[in-house]
């Protein structure tokens, strides 16, 4: 839709917190939507079809065994740490002279085996699904085999006549390349202007072909599903409208609960779970946020965190008009180095459900990735994106809005989680120049 000055004028009106959203101004949006369970009614996906993808994930382990020999330890279930963090946490609080209640701990997507970000939830989850679905089609797979198949010549050569495309700022591009090429398919990526050089070295290095824009997010996903639905036998991976990418992310929260009773920490409305999820289209904050909410109900809150200059979900659920806006519309530019939170216009699929869910969005500048970067690395030695750093910031700024204790909620029986997304396929020297620019940013 075409955006007039007086809807925008409007919109400000209505809701005052936009003028310091298109000033770029860090800002605390406090969900009016948020719904309690007992009242969501029916929604696009439900906890069986969270089950079922569960269940995908454990057909296909013994062949991830296989494919990703980092992964056989685990017996193919690709799966992340939780880690507590006290230290960061002490620097976080000296930093920004603000005490935080209860425990702070580390979500560590950035560890993820194999694709090393979030996106191997949502990306491996979606080609799977696909590839099983073709083999099934076809003749050459049941439910009940052995899916160790899928790693053969056999297969590689079936899936060989098949194309995968995906527009990508660069990790979702990097999960969608990577398990694409091991079964055999031929698989374009097409990346915005703010995907990192490595980022496209690495995918070309794993077989992907690469496709570059000058444009952001939004033109790679355009061109890519035009030029993938072109081909008959081609099949797109869409951010903005997938639900299997939704239900992918979505089955993290079966593994969050298990890492949390084998902590013994116990999540209900006493002792609350709040968690900070970076957002870019808001697939992957949207499908863990859902598959929490189905597991705790209304004991979790979920916000969502987005950089002042993309802040596309936070306008799409602020106005109400979702995907139908994108932040172009309202004067933001969409540049930001939080390469994969770079993103104008919100995922219309996850949206209708994020909306109903979340607690609130804030959003943050971009020194405060890279200070937020070098205060984990300082802190417990963990090394993560830009991008992932902005959870990190989370009970801050709820600590300073008192939220919890606005809510009836004792702040201190509270467990913080900030959900770390990517880092660990970053080259060492990318990584040092980004530490090194966030120390001195704390200096």
């Amino acid at each position: 839709m075409a955006v007039t000055q007086q809807q925008l004028n409007d919109w400000q009106q209505k809701y005052p917190l936009l003028s310091d959203v298109m000033d770029f101004r860090p800002v605390l949006w406090l969900n009016p939507n948020d719904t309690k369970s007992s009242d969501l009614g029916q929604l696009a996906v439900t906890k069986e079809d969270m089950q079922g993808a569960e269940e995908l994930w454990q057909r296909f382990a013994p062949f991830l065994a296989i494919a990703f020999p980092e992964t056989a330890e685990a017996g193919g279930i690709i799966e992340s740490p939780l880690k507590e963090i006290s230290s960061t946490k002490n620097i976080i609080e000296t930093t920004y002279s603000t005490k935080i209640p209860g425990r702070l701990l580390l979500k560590c997507d950035n560890e993820l085996a194999v694709a090393g970000s979030i996106k191997a939830r949502g990306g491996f989850y979606e080609v799977l699904h696909h590839a099983e679905q073709l083999a099934m089609e076809n003749g050459i797979i049941t439910k009940g085999d052995d899916y160790r198949k899928f790693a053969s010549k056999e297969f590689k050569d079936f899936f060989s006549q098949y194309s995968i495309g995906v527009g990508s700022t660069g990790n979702l591009g990097l999960s969608i390349g990577i398990i694409s090429a091991e079964l055999g398919f031929s698989v374009s990526v097409y990346m915005s202007a703010d995907a990192k050089a490595w980022k496209k070295d690495l995918l070309r290095s794993k077989g992907a072909i690469v496709h570059e824009f000058e444009g952001d997010f939004g033109e790679a996903i355009l061109e890519g599903r035009q030029q993938t639905k072109e081909n008959p036998m081609a099949y797109f991976v869409d951010d903005e409208n997938s639900k299997h990418l939704f239900l992918g992310y979505s089955t993290a929260a079966f593994r969050l609960k298990k890492q949390l009773d084998d902590l013994g920490i116990t999540i209900d409305a006493e002792h609350p779970l709040v968690v900070y999820l970076p957002c870019g289209v808001g697939g992957s904050p949207g499908g863990i946020t859902f598959g929490l909410k189905q597991i705790y109900g209304d004991a979790v809150h979920c916000f969502f965190v987005e950089p002042t200059h993309s802040p596309s979900v936070l306008i799409g659920l602020m106005t109400g008009e979702k995907e139908k806006v994108c932040v172009q519309d309202f004067g933001i530019d969409n540049l930001t180095e939080g390469d994969g939170l770079a993103v104008g216009r919100p995922s219309s699929f996850a949206s209708s459900i994020s909306e109903k869910l979340i607690s609130g969005i804030y959003t943050l500048e971009d020194e405060e990735l890279y200070r937020l970067l070098a205060i984990l690395a300082d802190g417990d030695d963990i090394f993560v994106e830009p991008s992932a750093a902005s959870s990190l910031l989370g009970p801050v700024k709820l600590s300073q809005e008192e939220y919890l204790s606005a809510r009836g909620v004792d702040p201190d029986k509270a467990v913080h989680i900030a959900w770390s997304t990517g880092g660990a396929l970053v080259p060492e020297e990318n990584m040092q120049t980004m530490y090194q620019r966030g120390k001195n940013l704390r200096e």
